[in-house]
């Protein structure tokens, strides 16, 4: 992906107390779900040749997405503003399966990109509404996951954005009940709204698997160290970016001084540096590494040229490209994405 055209900022190199230095979370950054998803974006491109239509941001990144329609990609709300018998790819997010038959009723030549951590999710709630249980879907509402994940389960769910909501849902059968999550929320808010719920609905049963993505875990794990020895935490992400602004939330409460979000390195202020000697830097799963780079170039500037790498597990897990394009591109169903997502954590690190 080209290098951002933002300039890289420069700060005063203002004295602290002791040595300064860069404490770098890994994992971070891109999953595997949606390097998949911006890859599919490109091979499109590169395959049918330009326009190619995606139906809203193929992930939550302005920068990703900006790049994106330098080369041709347009993006759009809904498949009806996609002109007839077009390429639109779905977004990593997943969609509804009425998002799926009207592109069918449009003859568009449909990509699904969505991640397939998020399918695994649709299969639950598909299963589970054909069994007539009442699904309790913990996530925001409006996001489009949680958009997605309902339409598979029409009728059945009834969404849960935060603990207070917990205290007062009403169940039909609480005899009946399940939960499932949208997957880039903060582990701990998710199992504690799941605790108040099982406070009132005993027999609340639990998906086969955590639905929680195994890139928000480990971005969580990972920040949550980091941030112990930090003054200050910046993260790496976009404001519709759910993962993101998680991280920003996991870094307070674990123990920075203080933190924020910032798309670009140009958007840090000189004055939250005042009196730092340690800043933590992570992103989030749908931030390219170049613009991790620029801020590590930004804080270099202001004395920040000790950096530490933070890690605590591997990622290695590769997803295979969306059906659509390995068939037209005529590659093996086993072959995995143009450049792979930084993977699963299958191995940990003390």
């Amino acid at each position: 992906m080209p290098r951002a055209q933002r300039p890289v900022p420069t700060f005063e190199d203002r004295p602290v107390e002791g040595e300064k230095r860069v404490l770098l979370a890994a994992p971070r950054g891109y999953c595997a779900g949606v390097d998949r998803a911006v890859v599919a974006v490109e091979k499109a491109l590169e395959t049918y040749g330009a326009p190619v239509y995606v139906r809203k941001q193929i992930v939550h990144n302005r920068h990703v997405v900006s790049v994106l329609e330098e080369q041709g990609a347009i993006f759009v709300e809904e498949v009806d503003e996609v002109p007839e018998g077009a390429h639109v790819v779905f977004s990593a997010h997943g969609v509804s399966p009425a998002v799926v038959q009207g592109a069918a009723e449009r003859n568009l030549h449909a990509i699904d990109a969505t991640c397939p951590l998020v399918t695994k999710v649709h299969r639950e709630a598909t299963r589970f509404a054909k069994q007539e249980k009442e699904i309790l879907l913990i996530g925001h509402d409006g996001h489009e996951e949680v958009e997605g994940t309902a339409g598979h389960a029409v009728g059945r769910v009834t969404i849960v954005n935060n603990p207070a909501e917990a205290e007062t849902v009403e169940v039909k059968d609480p005899n009946n009940v399940v939960w499932l999550s949208q997957t880039t929320l903060s582990v701990d808010e998710t199992m504690s709204i799941v605790n108040r719920l099982r406070e009132r609905f005993p027999n609340l049963q639990d998906p086969p698997s955590d639905d929680i993505c195994y890139a928000t875990q480990n971005r969580q794990i990972a920040i949550k160290k980091v941030a112990q020895g930090s003054d200050l935490v910046i993260v790496v992400g976009s404001a519709n970016s759910s993962n993101s602004v998680r991280l920003v939330e996991v870094a307070l409460e674990h123990g920075a001084k203080a933190a924020y979000r910032v798309d670009y390195a140009d958007e840090i202020q000189q004055e939250w540096l005042d009196g730092v000697r340690t800043v933590g830097v992570t992103s989030g799963a749908s931030v390219p590494e170049v613009l991790v780079q620029q801020v590590l170039e930004a804080l270099a500037t202001a004395g920040y040229r000790d950096v530490e790498e933070v890690e605590t597990a591997v990622e290695d897990l590769m997803f295979s490209l969306p059906k659509e394009l390995r068939r037209d591109l005529g590659e093996c169903d086993t072959g995995g994405a143009a450049r792979g997502g930084r993977g699963s954590g299958v191995r940990g690190k003390d």
